[in-house]
């Protein structure tokens, strides 16, 4: 058994909260939110965000974050991305020298064009920051529906030991060392997954969809790849994996305010409707500047931004992707040349 220290109380906390007591581990959750503590102490449920998954009885709740981090051999930090820093910032004083610490939250800072985790490593410098990221709706996670996720970790052992403390029979993990490449592909699908909702909102249909999910995770692998991440992690659990979830599911978050945005509500309406979260709209800059430096179009995330940012319309966004110069669709066309000569 270990003594897990979970720093959120969000639908993603409270689903991996259920998770870890499950497989026998203490957790002692964390959130800087009063009333949510209290709600959590009365009712062992999270009501707002995850109801219908209730908590264990020895599950310990506080707005302590000393309580909650210290003497814990493991530490996951869920809070929604825009909190990441000013989170990890004050767990610099109460972490460990060699803490685990695995990021759950998925984003890219906008101002610093940072990963997740490079804000935690800056901020908590004694921390080994690890990711765990994949296709899992914390819906489906609490009412144990099969999931299968991926762990990613510099260390080798590091990776291991979060697959063991995580892993049962529903929930499936596999290790990776390709830390960078698995928050790319995490914060960038749901950029695309806003662009999936917007079609779902004006009417667009399967065919649609389809051409979102596979340009769209061209455009994250060609950024992902740039940077130094690596091919296959975007064709695996965190890559294509995640971006189809967030694609089709009514649990995205990311989706359903692109629904409300391609029905004509602004992005700060479309926000409020869905109170909570939407990450791709704190992304979607972040990943203009990126695509910037690194020298790489991203043709859906850019047109994704003007309508979020510059009042495009929905509709004129799709007009214009599909009405770009003509391509093809493979990077290598000397196979014509070979054609040609035979």
């Amino acid at each position: 058994m270990a003594e897990i220290g979970m720093i959120g109380a969000g639908s993603w906390g409270t689903a991996l909260t259920w998770l870890l007591t499950n497989n026998g581990h203490h957790v002692t959750v964390w959130s800087a939110l009063g009333a949510e503590i209290e709600m959590l102490q009365e009712k062992r449920e999270q009501k707002d965000k995850l109801p219908g998954v209730i908590l264990s009885e020895d599950t310990i709740f506080t707005t302590d974050l000393k309580e909650a981090a210290v003497g814990k051999e493991l530490l996951v930090l869920a809070v929604p991305s825009p909190f990441t820093r000013s989170t990890a910032a004050q767990l610099k004083d109460v972490a460990a020298e060699g803490q685990i610490i695995v990021n759950v939250a998925k984003g890219i800072e906008e101002n610093t064009l940072m990963t997740l985790s490079q804000i935690i490593e800056e901020e908590v410098p004694q921390a080994e920051v690890a990711v765990l990221s994949g296709p899992s709706h914390a819906e489906e996670v609490g009412k144990g529906l099969p999931t299968v996720i991926v762990a990613g970790a510099r260390n080798k052992k590091t990776a291991e030991y979060i697959q063991n403390v995580f892993m049962n029979e529903v929930f499936r993990v596999y290790a990776s060392p390709d830390v960078l490449g698995i928050e790319i592909g995490a914060a960038l699908k749901n950029v695309v997954a806003l662009a999936a909702g917007i079609a779902d909102g004006l009417g667009y249909g399967d065919n649609t969809k389809a051409a979102l999910i596979t340009r769209g995770i061209t455009e994250i692998a060609r950024l992902g790849i740039q940077m130094g991440g690596h091919f296959e992690t975007f064709c695996g659990l965190s890559g294509i994996g995640d971006l189809i979830v967030t694609c089709a599911s009514m649990h995205s978050r990311n989706r359903r305010a692109g629904i409300l945005i391609g029905q004509g509500l602004s992005m700060e309406e479309a926000m409020k409707e869905v109170k909570m979260v939407v990450e791709g709209v704190y992304s979607a800059k972040a990943a203009m500047a990126l695509a910037g430096k690194y020298q790489v179009q991203l043709p859906i995330i850019e047109q994704v931004n003007e309508v979020l940012f510059q009042g495009k319309s929905a509709a004129q966004a799709v007009n214009d992707l599909m009405l770009r110069d003509k391509k093809i669709e493979i990077s290598d066309d000397t196979m014509w040349n070979m054609t040609s000569a035979d």
